[in-house]
């Protein structure tokens, strides 16, 4: 009698073992170790050896690849196409992420009725709510489409079942994390069964060109919740930030095959839900109400200029010094407040420096410097600063005030807004109406303060 095969996987790392183990040798966590059933063992014994069987393909000159032509179709929502780059591509698996509450599936639930009232067939499958709660959610959204159809599953047999069954155009999956396969022995949003669920949804979406959006939790940290596996096999990983209790969100792309990550999605929570943010001019900050420690700069997200409020808070400390910030990289300050007490001998040791981006935004560029700078400068000697005076360069080690990319979109935005006065690092390229004064050093700075 022939001896049963024995396999055992870890649920946190995928890690494979011919023997049980207390604790998992690859990630160190205990009780993780699942045995897997004869069909998942002949699969995993057939995938090795096919791995290793000589292939009869042949590489090809790059030259004589005819390029694929990738035709998008509009989701109805400018700023998710702007995010995308272009659009919505037949046959991608997009992976969307976000902290609990940010406006993942409102935003999904939006864009599905839009495309169901482009006559386009919708499937919307939920694992976390009922179809009368997504159907509240529709009446608030207008999305109430005939060719909206709700699916509350978590079997991943049963979802593919309604797939084949139907012609859809558009998929929606309501949580990743919530399904689950009859073919995996582990439990909903483990490892293997994200894996599992995950390679199942490419396949439907490469074979039947469908595009399918898929929800991810987060962990802790603002990661996707499961494998790592999960980011690399979907086309697309779109990120949500922004402050709960804030009505703007950024979607942000993390990925994307078909197109450009560098762009970035606003949108504005109403009582309507997600909509795209028709301007930024003055979305993140106030003219009328700035105050000491207050400064304003132009940040590039993606293509688009956003004209932001820097707001810092000088205050003397009492026992250790304390250094914050929201929005803006902590390093990055403590190296700025090293400069300022190196170049301008401010005694900033013995005070406590809190830095806030207004709108909860967050900077990801150093062009916005000599604004956080100047914004400290202000909180420091209790200086009101002119709210018609921009502060754009990049501060180096040495106190010296370098160029920045971008500078004649950004001086353009400020013409259109009615700003005057541009504190800036060189000499503008393109001609403006806004009077810009050159600052090589921080210490020039403070002649305008």
């Amino acid at each position: 009698m022939a001896k049963k095969k024995v396999l055992f996987e870890c649920q946190a790392c995928g890690l494979q073992s011919p023997r049980w183990l207390g604790k998992c040798t690859g990630c160190n966590q205990w009780d993780t170790m699942v045995e897997l059933t004869s069909e998942q063992i002949k699969f995993v014994e057939e995938t090795k050896g096919s791995s290793s069987r000589s292939t009869t393909t042949k590489a090809t000159s790059i030259t004589e690849v005819k390029q694929e032509n990738i035709t998008r179709f509009s989701s109805g929502s400018k700023e998710l196409d702007l995010v995308l780059g272009g659009g919505i591509v037949p046959g991608s698996l997009t992976l969307i992420g976000g902290s609990p509450g940010i406006g993942k599936s409102t935003l999904l639930l939006k864009i599905a009725g839009n495309l169901a009232k482009a006559q386009t067939k919708v499937l919307y499958v939920s694992g976390e709510e009922s179809a009368g709660q997504i159907k509240l959610r529709a009446d608030r959204l207008q999305a109430n489409e005939k060719k909206l159809f709700l699916l509350p599953e978590i079997n991943l047999q049963t979802i593919l079942g309604e797939i084949n069954s139907k012609d859809y155009g558009f998929i929606i999956i309501d949580s990743i994390q919530t399904l689950y396969s009859d073919e995996t022995p582990s439990a909903p949003g483990s490892v293997t069964q994200v894996r599992t669920i995950t390679f199942e949804l490419m396949r439907v979406a490469k074979s039947l060109e469908i595009p399918i959006f898929i929800i991810g939790h987060i962990t802790k940290d603002g990661s996707i919740a499961g494998p790592r596996v999960l980011e690399h096999m979907v086309d697309t990983v779109l990120y949500f930030e922004g402050d709960p209790n804030s009505e703007l969100r950024l979607l942000r792309g993390f990925k994307n095959r078909f197109g450009s990550t560098n762009e970035v999605g606003i949108f504005e929570m109403s009582k309507n839900g997600l909509l795209d943010a028709q301007t930024m001019a003055g979305k993140f900050f106030n003219k009328e109400r700035l105050s000491s420690g207050s400064a304003l700069t132009v940040m590039m997200e993606g293509s688009r200029p956003i004209i932001i409020e820097i707001q810092a808070l000088v205050a003397e400390a009492y026992g250790h010094p304390k250094r914050s910030s929201t929005g803006f990289d902590n390093n990055r300050l403590n190296m700025l407040l090293a400069l300022l007490e190196k170049k301008l001998d401010l005694p900033l040791g013995t005070y406590d420096v809190f830095v806030n981006v207004s709108g909860g935004i967050k900077i990801n560029e150093p062009a916005t410097d000599l604004a956080v700078i100047a914004a400290i400068l202000s909180s420091y000697r209790d200086r009101e600063l002119s709210s018609e005076t921009i502060f754009l360069g990049e501060v180096s080690l040495t106190g010296e005030i370098r160029e920045i990319p971008a500078l004649g979109q950004r001086l353009k935005e400020l013409e259109t807004q009615g700003f005057k006065k541009a504190i800036i690092p060189t000499k503008p390229l393109e001609k403006t109406k806004v009077k810009c004064f050159i600052a090589n050093e921080v210490s020039k700075v403070v002649e305008w303060m």
